[in-house]
């Protein structure tokens, strides 16, 4: 492809809404634009790598043994609601209705319309194991829009399904699964780990999810050096223990503490540590208000709260300050487990418990109070844990310290079981030609997310640095002076010669400065660089790998074999 033909409007300021790199990036190399909040268009240079991750993610799809189909983003309203999801997935659902009133969704997911399809088609066990697997377009109507393709309201997925007729095959099925999404994410050049995850809207037991590590994730991962033990912080146990001291529970006592609200206050008002305190927190799940007790120094678990309460994460809110006086009868920052209203739901962490002579909110305008004892002076339910873990905590499996770090969510892999089969009734004839439940698996990657996590794990102050494997070309030849023969038939002939070689080529033919040519290409990324300028006479050009930096002259008779060097770097072959 020639630069003089090809439409690629770069910028050279970075554009005020972008917030991080790979958006900046995206944005300036003139792979993408905005529509409207959350909505992309792909030009020319961003479809490209689009399609060589997909390329990538058919590759080992395929090779896995799942088929290709393709289905419709709109679905029916009816298998939602047969599946309990229709209002249990919440206002991220696109929900429109056609001219006969009769009511529809844009898919955010595809477990229904995979499960009611398979349920008409596969009777018999002889058919089984089956997965299949597209890559679609997705629609959430995300409350708030970020990130460029991170967080987007329309986005490009492959999602996969397995059926299998037992436990024992799901389990081959997700192995298999695991092992194909390693090489894919492998051969994209991302450094990532694979954690345990919340299955969340999606149900079924056990799921995993596979982080790209990078500062701006969203997401935070928890994992052992000493142990393969790692987990997202919305699932991993907070293996958090008191300091539990012998001594005996006093009488409570109530402490004017005027305008003393926060933990950060509290200690200091009382010159004590955080972990002598119970924080309550006020939540809404629907019409009924849920009280949360933790202690002092630590952070509440959403997740795993909503999952104790066995609702949708969209429906649990934290309590406005009218509902927090009329359930407390105080003002925000003074809520505690003692007097709350009888219908209020009191869940306790279980260290709390433990927790001796501990100081709480006093449910009273200004006032705290001291000495508080569970099963004395309050009672709720005690959960074993409702904490967000954090770096230092002890591994659950081995013991020794976690570390956390910020990832991307690329992929995730879910054993759903017979969720969607029993509710949906798929079911197939077993051996002796009695009706089973299909045993389902779930796995999905975001393509453009993936394509969003390699830009922020490679790229530096000039741009990007696509690895081969999915860059949009893998050669730019840049010619320094359009105007000069024989630089001008050196870039011809090397264009030529390299295309007939089985790369993918850009020429930078233009009618411009150099300068603008070498930003250019530092911004859009392209692996190797072949400069064709003041030696062009002599068949000697300058090569450089982007990212590495060095420069080296070489005759035009080695540049092959540096790059058969390049691509076997990084194990690929032409």
């Amino acid at each position: 492809m020639r630069m003089s033909k090809f439409y690629l409007p770069t910028l050279r300021e970075v554009p005020s809404e972008a917030e991080i790199p790979s958006h900046q990036l995206l944005l300036r190399a003139g792979m993408i634009r905005k529509l409207v909040s959350g909505v992309y268009s792909y030009l020319p240079l961003g479809l490209k790598v689009l399609k060589n991750v997909e390329k990538i993610v058919r590759e080992e799809m395929d090779a896995a043994g799942s088929q290709e189909v393709l289905m419709s983003a709109i679905q029916p309203a009816e298998i939602w609601q047969e599946s309990g999801r229709w209002y249990d997935y919440g206002p991220e659902m696109f929900r429109l209705k056609d001219r006969h009133e009769r009511e529809f969704c844009l898919g955010p997911t595809h477990e229904e319309y995979f499960t009611d399809l398979i349920k008409n088609e596969l009777k018999s066990y002889k058919q089984l194991p089956l997965n299949i697997y597209q890559i679609q377009t997705k629609y959430r109507d995300e409350k708030r829009p970020r990130f460029g393709l991170m967080r987007s309201r329309e986005f490009i997925m492959k999602d996969a399904y397995s059926f299998d007729m037992d436990e024992e095959g799901l389990k081959k099925s997700y192995k298999e699964m695991w092992d194909a999404y390693d090489k894919i994410f492998t051969r994209c050049g991302l450094k990532f780990k694979i954690v345990e995850g919340d299955s969340g809207a999606m149900g079924g037991s056990d799921s995993h999810e596979f982080m790209a590590i990078s500062d701006i994730g969203e997401s935070q991962l928890a994992y052992c050096d000493s142990c393969d033990y790692a987990a997202t912080d919305e699932t991993a146990h907070c293996n958090y223990t008191i300091n539990e001291i012998d001594e005996s529970q006093l009488e409570i006592e109530k402490v004017h503490t005027p305008s003393v609200k926060t933990i950060e206050n509290l200690t200091g008002f009382f010159n004590l540590s955080a972990d002598k305190f119970a924080k309550t927190l006020i939540y809404r799940v629907k019409d009924k208000v849920v009280a949360a007790v933790i202690p002092g120094n630590r952070e509440l678990n959403e997740i795993k709260l909503v999952n104790h309460l066995q609702v949708p994460e969209h429906e649990l809110e934290l309590a406005d300050e009218k509902t927090i006086k009329e359930v407390t009868g105080a003002e925000v920052g003074f809520a505690g487990p003692i007097g709350l209203q009888e219908d209020v739901i009191l869940l306790i962490d279980s260290r709390v418990a433990k927790m001796k002579n501990v100081i709480v909110g006093a449910n009273e305008t200004d006032y705290h109070i001291k000495n508080a004892n569970y099963a004395k002076d309050f009672q709720g339910e005690v959960v074993e844990d409702l904490l967000l873990v954090r770096e230092g905590d002890a591994c659950p499996k081995c013991g020794s310290a976690l570390k956390i770090e910020r990832g991307i969510e690329v992929g995730n892999i879910f054993q759903l079981g017979t969720k969607y089969s029993d509710s949906l009734n798929a079911t197939y004839l077993d051996e002796n030609g009695k009706e089973q439940r299909f045993v389902m698996g779930s796995y999905g990657i975001g393509i453009n997310r993936t394509m969003s996590a390699i830009i922020e794990q490679r790229h530096d102050d000039k741009g990007i640095i696509w690895p081969l494997s999915v860059a949009p070309f893998h050669v730019m030849i840049t010619i320094i002076s359009s105007k000069k023969e024989d630089q001008v038939e050196l870039g011809e002939r090397l264009y030529r010669d390299l295309k007939t070689q089985g790369l993918e080529v850009l020429l930078d033919d233009r009618n411009e400065r150099a300068g603008v040519k070498f930003k250019d290409a530092e911004l859009i990324g392209i692996p190797i660089r072949i400069t064709v300028g003041r030696r062009a006479n002599e068949d000697v050009v300058e090569y450089v790998v982007r990212g590495k930096g060095e420069k080296i002259e070489i005759n035009t008779d080695e540049i092959m074999k540096n790059v058969k060097k390049e691509f076997e770097e990084q194990g690929l072959n032409i």
